[in-house]
């Protein structure tokens, strides 16, 4: 369908013809109409299928075509910040020719934005995107009201759930009007997504979108190794890939990430670095180098796994296998957008085996090993269970190829290019 057989209003058109939008994808054909018609819809529907515009093409139409001159008309709750900022940016491009009025509320900012945030609550902007914890602070000060609100839409409500979220959402959902348009968007659709529904949803209108298998052009390679060679096969993958001139590498903790981040680094690569731990200035900082190419290689949790889209990513490494299968089609999704190719490289060791093959099920496909480099190779290491594995080490940063102390350094986690025991989620 073209966008122009939707009936949107010519506000609306005006925008997506501005944008170069011409033609819907299957999500936003199969939601669009419902949601016009003002019926609540659950959608299983991944990040990079047009999501976004599916749920704020009809309600800005509504919006345009019939203002609520009363106060908030919708709320939008994303599961990270990140997401909330990348819909409202997506927002305030397709509502540039129309009335509507926006406001993004997350946390991590100042008490100034804090203030700014509440005046907008108190004057009523039409649409709030916003992560559950800062509107539900809002919220419990009693200044918002929320009897006008129309619209509810949960994005990405797995990952919420995942996130410990739902307390939040039901106090806001409890806050709002009976009488209201629910829309629920999921990347996956377990049982305590269908049960959350349930709570929520109107005999609603079912979509799914079958979860896509990851990109045909994306080369899908893996090698073999424990954790304390992971960092050394990454300079050797960086180093000797000059072609690859944006590359996002996924780690599974912010301690890796740190570590990961300051090696390379020192090996004078240009790298960011997002994880919890940073100001939500400071990642915003990261995220825009990255996008500019000032910093052409990125290390991140899994908060850039979903929903951020950023063009022209050469590579995308797992440094560690993901938890959830799913996960690794979000994440290796980042590379290969719309016609270009790109590269997806996981690193898995003994303990991860079994994850992985979770992963090739789920793909339908298995990923080739690759040897590891020889002088990776050639090194022999002391493994934590006791036993004697064949990776890691190299030569970087003054070692020697034969230089144990560097290996025991790192199974005790005291070496520089390592410390990471074992998968611990802290994100």
């Amino acid at each position: 369908m073209k966008f122009s057989d939707f009936g949107f209003e010519p506000e609306l058109i005006e925008g997506l013809e501005a944008m170069g939008f011409e033609t819907a994808t299957p999500v936003q054909e199969q939601a669009i109409p419902p949601i016009m018609e003002e019926r609540d819809v659950l959608a299983c529907a991944q990040t990079g299928t047009g999501k976004t515009a599916a749920f704020l093409l009809p309600v800005l139409n509504r919006l345009t075509k019939d203002p609520n001159e009363e106060g908030v008309d919708t709320i939008i709750i994303e599961p990270t910040r990140e997401l909330a900022m990348q819909v409202d940016q997506q927002l305030e491009a397709l509502s540039y020719f129309t009335p509507v009025s926006s406001i993004a509320i997350y946390g991590g900012r100042d008490g100034h934005a804090m203030e700014q945030e509440k005046r907008a609550l108190k004057r009523g902007a039409s649409i709030i995107v916003c992560t559950p914890g800062r509107f539900k602070a809002h919220l419990d000060m009693g200044y918002a009201k929320m009897d006008t609100v129309r619209h509810l839409i949960l994005d990405e409500a797995d990952r919420m759930l995942d996130m410990g979220f739902a307390p939040d959402i039901m106090d806001i959902v409890n806050k709002l009007p009976r009488e209201r348009q629910t829309l629920l968007f999921s990347a996956t659709m377990p049982e305590q997504i269908r049960k959350f529904a349930k709570q929520l949803l109107r005999k609603p209108v079912e979509i799914n979108i079958a979860i896509s298998k990851p990109a045909e052009k994306i080369l899908q390679l893996a090698y073999e190794v424990e954790d304390y060679g992971k960092i050394a096969l990454t300079e050797k993958i960086l180093e000797t890939n000059k072609r690859l001139e944006r590359v996002l590498i996924f780690a599974g903790t912010k301690k890796k990430v740190r570590e990961l981040a300051t090696s390379l680094n020192k090996r004078g690569m240009d790298v960011g670095a997002i994880h919890s731990d940073l100001t939500q200035d400071e990642r915003v900082a990261q995220l825009h180098a990255f996008k500019s190419g000032a910093k052409p290689i990125i290390v991140a949790t899994d908060v850039l796994s979903r929903g951020i889209d950023i063009k022209g990513i050469d590579a995308v490494i797992n440094f560690d296998v993901p938890g959830d299968a799913e996960d690794y089609v979000h994440r290796i999704g980042r590379t290969a957008r719309a016609d270009a190719a790109g590269m997806a490289f996981t690193f898995i060791n003994r303990k991860d085996r079994g994850r992985f093959r979770r992963i090739e099920d789920l793909i339908e496909r298995k990923v080739q090993r690759l040897p590891l480099p020889p002088d990776l190779a050639s090194v022999e290491f002391s493994s934590s269970d006791g036993g004697r594995g064949r990776s890691g080490g190299g030569k970087g940063r003054g070692r020697g190829k034969g230089d144990n102390r560097g290996s025991r350094g790192r199974k005790r986690g005291g070496g520089k290019r390592g410390g990471s025991r074992g998968p611990k989620k802290d994100g």
